[in-house]
């Protein structure tokens, strides 16, 4: 049940268009992890994926398009990542879904 929720909510997401596009930004940043979530964060593509205060980061070893959708499949940003670690720093706290490719993976901040 939760699958088709879900399912339905990126099918609603996509339909929307670039007119659900928030102005939000991915920002490139230095910054190192010092710590690891509870979830393992690491994707099969060496992609890690972090929420925590406010700010979803992203950390890839190669170019990825990203989208982020809010539970609701609402989509909160859309981008290309270049290599390195960029944060999106989103304005509530809550649960987003965060898509690479084929891989969502469920983020908490």
């Amino acid at each position: 049940m939760k699958r088709l929720l879900v399912i339905l909510s990126m099918i609603l997401a996509l339909g929307l268009g670039n007119n659900a596009l928030a102005e939000i930004q991915w920002h490139e940043t230095n910054r190192e992890m010092t710590g690891k979530s509870l979830n393992d964060p690491r994707t099969s593509d060496g992609v890690e994926i972090y929420g925590s205060n406010g700010t979803i980061t992203i950390v890839t070893p190669k170019r990825i398009t990203v989208r982020v959708y809010t539970i609701l499949g609402q989509v909160v940003s859309q981008a290309t990542l270049q290599p390195g670690t960029s944060e999106l720093r989103l304005g509530s706290r809550g649960i987003y879904l965060v898509r690479i490719g084929n891989l969502t993976q469920k983020v908490a901040i």
